[in-house]
C-alpha cells in the first residue's frame, strides 16, 4: 500500500510539472495590442512557424510585450519610438528592412510618423 501512495504521488507531481509551463508575464506579438485594439494578424501558424503582419497607424503602438526568437521584414517603413531594457530612441525603419532576434526580447513601439508602417514578424517555435 505504502508503495502505491508513492507512485501516486510521484505520478501527481510528474503530471503538475510537465503542465506547469513558465508563462512571460507580458503578453506576446499578437496579444499586445494599442488601446485595446489589435495591431498584428495571424497569416500562418504551424507547428514550426507563426507569421504575423502587424500594422501601425499614424499614432498607433504596440503596448509592452514578448518576443520568442524571430525575424522581421518591413512592408513599409515608418518612424518609431522603440522603449527597450536599454532605454527609449527613436528610429527611422526604411522599407525592405530586415532584423532578426535569438533570444526572448521584449519593448515597446510607438508610430510617431506621418505613415503607416506594416512589418511582418516570423516567429519560431
Amino acid at each position: 500500500m505504502k508503495n502505491k501512495n508513492v507512485f501516486k504521488l510521484a505520478f501527481l507531481i510528474a503530471i503538475c510539472l510537465s503542465s506547469c509551463k513558465n508563462k512571460n508575464p507580458l503578453p506576446d506579438p499578437l496579444e499586445a495590442g494599442w488601446k485595446g485594439n489589435a495591431v498584428c494578424e495571424v497569416l500562418e501558424d504551424n507547428k514550426e512557424l507563426r507569421v504575423l503582419k502587424c500594422t501601425f497607424e499614424p499614432g498607433v503602438g504596440h503596448e509592452k510585450h514578448y518576443h520568442n526568437p524571430h525575424v522581421g521584414y518591413t512592408l513599409i517603413g515608418g518612424k518609431f519610438r522603440i522603449t527597450d531594457h536599454t532605454g527609449t530612441r527613436e528610429v527611422n525603419v526604411p522599407t525592405g528592412y530586415t532584423f532578426s532576434k535569438d533570444s526572448i526580447t521584449s519593448h515597446e513601439v510607438l508610430n510617431i510618423g506621418e505613415t503607416t508602417s506594416v512589418y511582418l514578424i516570423m516567429e519560431y517555435k
